[in-house]
């Protein structure tokens, strides 16, 4: 069953870069990625249901960090639907970082539904997007330096994030939470272009990638 979202609904969006996305550069406060595009095409399809959308990514957060502003960010908003995608920055790649922290997957799922117990017992309606990671040979920053991305270390990667999906997945049950599974989506789109086409770096989509969460997201509200 999809959201319906009402005349004067609020709807809010967060989480980390992807999210995020300049948005306290822009004037709408949006940012230029997917909530952007949701809010736009929502607006062109139905100009007779006004939506009040609301961005308060912020790079490079974790869940730990979202819990630290839950309360001032989104529980204060009173926001009718809350989406959220958080969990590359909770992966194995920050340990490129000698003093990263390696954060497992039952801290990483505790706290996440911390973040959501709240929301769901005051009936928020919610949308969980899977984080997601791309097979991009690249160069990325990492801690004081740079580190070259290959298959051992994608590898390495994905034997961190897969299990953290599931933990997504695991809390969308529990609360009833509508789930985009975007790390699906995205690697059956790169089946037929590549993944660079998606998201460049492997992380952080391309104008198409965004394209491609809004319309998911799009499909899963009325």
């Amino acid at each position: 069953m999809t959201i319906t979202l009402r005349p004067g609904s609020t709807v809010m969006f967060t989480g980390d870069s992807i999210t995020d996305c300049q948005r306290l550069e822009s004037e709408d406060g949006l940012g230029f990625g997917y909530p952007l595009r949701v809010a736009g095409e929502w607006g062109l399809r139905h100009p007779d249901r006004p939506v009040t959308w609301l961005n308060t990514g912020i790079g490079g957060h974790k869940v730990m960090d979202l819990a630290a502003r839950w309360q001032t960010d989104v529980l204060d908003a009173r926001p009718d639907v809350v989406s959220i995608l958080v969990g590359v920055n909770d992966m194995g790649w920050h340990t490129l970082d000698p003093k990263g922290y390696v954060i497992p997957v039952e801290e990483f799922e505790a706290g996440y539904d911390r973040l959501l117990a709240p929301l769901a017992e005051a009936g928020t309606r919610l949308i969980l997007i899977e984080p997601f990671l791309l097979p991009i040979h690249d160069v990325i920053e990492a801690g004081a330096g740079y580190a070259l991305i290959d298959d051992e270390k994608r590898k390495e990667w994905r034997t961190d994030l897969d299990p953290k999906i599931q933990a997504v997945r695991r809390l969308a049950r529990k609360y009833g939470a509508h789930l985009l599974d975007a790390d699906h989506m995205f690697a059956e789109l790169a089946g037929t272009t590549g993944p660079e086409y998606w998201a460049a770096d492997g992380l952080h989509p391309t104008p198409a990638g965004h394209a491609a969460l809004a319309a998911a997201w799009l499909s899963l509200v009325a």
